[in-house]
């Protein structure tokens, strides 16, 4: 039983399954206008492709490569107030394809001067603070301690960031990354582990307010163009936590609060794909199909995990997600059982 105050998850997240028609493809039911949207290929290769309103339609970024955003006139067209419109890209919509995307909403809008170390430079964002996610686009200043930020009026937990105009990896920060997230990340293209290095973060963890980069190029080069998207927890609807894993079928369980429609795990103590489990493609447990944000291939097997009414458990020894005694970052979004808002229920 949890207390929330989303009161229907979504509103907020929604994953829609679609079939491809190599065509315009005008995709409805998400349930609102999407801010980001991830999309993927579920049935052959084809690179992970993640848009949003901010930087603008056409324009993405992929988690499995190191690319510098990418236009492209026939990918994501148009945000609808329910969905979203592909054109005839083969990665998001080859004609009898399954593709699955995953929708979050911002929608409030914004923009300012970044302040911090060195020169303040131009920024925009989206923000939704009842979810708990925000879009922030600016522009890098080259000097330690940027102040970007986030509006999200808590500290965040997670945080994607990209350069927008080089190549470069698709970096992560999570909260509950070891024991220092504050000079540690994650490379979302990447079987890498945990490395450490001051000047992606600065040394500096972020706060209500703001985030901070270094000096390393890819996250803070002068007068290069940037893009995060910046994720707090809200009880009952999203959580982004750690657990270790104790190596047998009989799995670690992961209590969240709420059922996830929507779980990504990365180990972090060795070389692993990341795993992402949606419950729209695996409607009953045991949910045994997943994606790898880090890889171009479609629809992977090899895992197990239930997908329960207040959590995760695993349910293979697979060392991608339950390797004895290892450490493991997860990021799941989902819907407590709750009537109204900060009102529980027992059962649904």
């Amino acid at each position: 039983m949890a207390y929330t105050t989303v009161n229907k998850s979504t509103s907020y997240f929604n994953t829609k399954l679609y079939t491809g028609t190599g065509s315009s493809n005008a995709i409805t039911g998400v349930g609102f206008q999407p801010d980001f949207t991830w999309i993927k290929n579920r049935d052959t290769t084809g690179n992970h492709a993640l848009f949003n309103s901010i930087s603008g339609v056409t324009k993405y970024i992929n988690s499995n490569t190191n690319y510098a955003e990418q236009t492209s006139a026939q990918t994501l067209t148009a945000f609808g107030t329910d969905g979203f419109t592909v054109g005839t890209s083969a990665d998001l919509n080859g004609n009898g394809n399954n593709v699955a995307s995953w929708n979050w909403k911002a929608g409030t809008t914004g923009s300012g001067t970044t302040t911090g170390g060195g020169t303040g430079k131009a920024y925009s964002y989206s923000v939704n603070t009842t979810a708990g996610f925000s879009i922030i686009k600016w522009i890098g200043n080259g000097s330690a301690g940027h102040a970007i930020p986030h509006h999200l009026g808590v500290v965040p937990d997670f945080i994607i960031l990209k350069i927008r105009d080089a190549v470069g990896d698709p970096l992560v920060y999570h909260s509950k990354n070891t024991s220092a997230p504050e000079t540690e990340f994650l490379r979302l293209k990447s079987t890498n582990a945990t490395q450490d290095e001051a000047a992606i973060w600065n040394d500096t963890a972020p706060t209500a307010d703001y985030f901070y980069t270094g000096t390393e190029v890819t996250t803070n080069g002068n007068n290069n163009n940037f893009i995060a998207y910046c994720f707090a927890n809200k009880t009952g609807y999203s959580k982004f936590g750690s657990y270790t894993g104790n190596g047998n079928a009989d799995g670690t369980f992961v209590y969240t609060g709420f059922k996830p429609a929507w779980l990504l795990v990365k180990r972090t103590n060795d070389t692993q794909d990341w795993q992402l489990f949606d419950n729209k493609i695996n409607p009953f447990n045991v949910a045994t199909l997943c994606m790898r944000p880090n890889q171009n291939n479609g629809e992977q097997t090899g895992n197990a995990m239930d997908l329960l009414s207040n959590g995760f458990k695993n349910r293979l020894t697979g060392t991608s997600v339950n390797a004895s005694g290892s450490t493991y970052v997860y990021m799941a979004f989902g819907q407590s059982l709750v009537g109204s808002n900060n009102v529980p229920c027992t059962a649904r």
